[in-house]
Formats: C-alpha cells, structure tokens, sequence
C-alpha cells in the first residue's frame, strides 16, 4: 500500500508526537508514506478568512503536484484534510475562482487527487481484522472518549464517515483492539482552536465542557484524530483547572499512539513523552 503523504505544518512541529507515532504505526503495518517533495502549508483555518483564492490556491498548489505521483494522498491532521478537500471541491467547478487559482499556482488542476484520511485508510484499507491480528497487546481495561472535533465531519460533503452526524471508524478500531469506548455527547463539539490565542477565554470553556463530559462519561483518556484538538485538550489543561477550580488530569493522545501501544511499538517511537498529562495508569508499563 502506497500513498503520498502530506504531513502539513501542526506534525512538523507542535504536534510532532503524531508525526511520530503516524509513521511508527504505518511501518508496523506496512503502509508506505511517502512524503510529498516540496510540500507547503495548506492555510490552515485561517486563509479562508483571508480570501477565497488564496484558501484554495495554498491547498491546490500541493495537490497539483501529488498529482503528478499518480497516487491517492494521505493526511493526518484533519485541518489539512478540510483545506485539501475543500480545495479539490472547488478546482472540480468551473468558473471564475478555478481559474483564478489555477493562474496563481501556474499549473492546471481540475481536483483528480483522491484525499484520505488516516484513520479511513487504516480502518478500510488495511481492515480493522489484520489490524487486531497483528496486535501485540490488548487494550482491555482502558475507557476511552473518542473525539473527533470539527474538522472531519463537518461539512458533511467533506465528512470522511458514512454518517457525519454518527462517525464510528475511531470506535470500532479501538473495540478491536480491546479498549472500551465510552458514550458521550460531546465527540464532534468544537474545542475552539482557532480562539486559542485571540479568545482565550471562549476556548478554555469549551475545552473544560469536553474534557468534564469525558470525565462524566467514565472515559480514562481522550483520543483524538486532530492535532489542533489534541494540543488545545492536553496543554490547557493546568489553565482550566485553575480558572475553573477543578480537577481534571485526562489525558489525551492521537488515536495512532493508541494503536501503537496496542501493536506493541516502544513508547519512544509514538512520541508519549510529549504529552502534557501523562498516560492513563492501565496503560503504564
């Protein structure tokens, strides 16, 4: 199975520890990524506030050049997978922006670049049953909230789940591999990551109704599919405590250092030390 890889801006450097453990988990299963050459930021959320060219124009200038490898790319942070499906919508119609866009990037592009998903590719690709044939430790005992955020359900053409409203890729994986995923409402609420720096306040509360309703819900720790997601969960956490005067200590990891724990790959090559709540007990060696 081989894939062009877009890793995008969040993996090399504040989300490193998913890079990590995306890589580590493709290896162990035989997944060949092979980064796209020359690749640039894909804008992100914040370019389409810009201007409409520039957010389709950042996004296509990549695909247009994964197409010319001739082979389905695939993306980790669900940012980039947003902005690089939304850019392939848009290159598909023809009018004005098309061509606009194509004009900026120098090159034509008519959206012919299959986007995936991580998690889709591990789920359908690989199979959840070669998946769980190939673990080398269960995940019996561990609780966990699977979050996906924003950014892969919605809007729904963009979903990358059969029910954007319901996504179950994330529950099934971990079922497979022992792990108990909880019920609880709050799997596709924002966490506010754009307000990070600019409303910190907003965020911060959105963050802590994620984090209690996990805690109501019996969950042990958070997995999460969005590097936005991940870091505003897991380092604001001491913030909320203190401005909410409340307990919280949930950790929460990428789903793919879950599935390399559950395949038996050290904790050095998943990036687990990055974390800034540390893992759950029944996961400690």
């Amino acid at each position: 199975m081989n894939y062009t890889f877009f890793p995008g801006c969040s993996l090399e450097s504040t989300a490193r520890d998913f890079y990590e453990s995306t890589i580590a988990v493709a290896e162990a299963l035989g997944i060949r990524l092979e980064e796209l050459p020359g690749w640039t930021c894909c804008g992100s959320t914040p370019a389409h506030s810009v201007g409409a060219v520039l957010s389709v124009a950042l996004p296509a200038r990549n695909l247009a050049a994964a197409a010319e490898l001739g082979r389905d790319m695939v993306v980790a942070c669900a940012a980039c997978y947003n902005r690089l499906q939304s850019a392939n919508l848009a290159m598909r119609e023809a009018g004005e922006l098309r061509e606009r866009v194509e004009e900026a990037i120098w090159t034509r592009y008519r959206g012919e670049v299959r986007v995936r998903h991580l998690l889709e590719v591990l789920v359908t690709d690989v199979g959840i049953a070669e998946i769980k044939s190939q673990a080398a430790r269960n995940l019996d005992g561990l609780r966990v909230a699977c979050y996906y955020g924003c950014l892969l359900s919605r809007p729904s053409e963009l979903s990358i789940f059969p029910d954007p409203e319901a996504p179950r890729l994330m529950e099934d994986l971990l079922i497979a591999l022992g792990a108990e995923p909880v019920e609880w409402p709050h799997a596709l609420e924002c966490c506010g990551g754009s307000f990070g720096i600019t409303n910190r306040p907003a965020a911060e509360r959105l963050c802590r109704d994620i984090l209690q309703m996990a805690k109501m819900a019996g969950a042990d720790c958070l997995a999460a599919a969005c590097p936005l997601c991940q870091s505003n969960l897991d380092m604001r956490q001491k913030d909320i405590e203190a401005r909410y005067r409340t307990d919280l200590g949930l950790p929460v990891l990428y789903f793919t250092q879950l599935l390399g724990l559950a395949l038996g790959l050290p904790e050095r090559s998943l990036g687990l030390s990055r974390l800034f709540v540390g893992l759950p007990s029944c996961l400690r060696v």
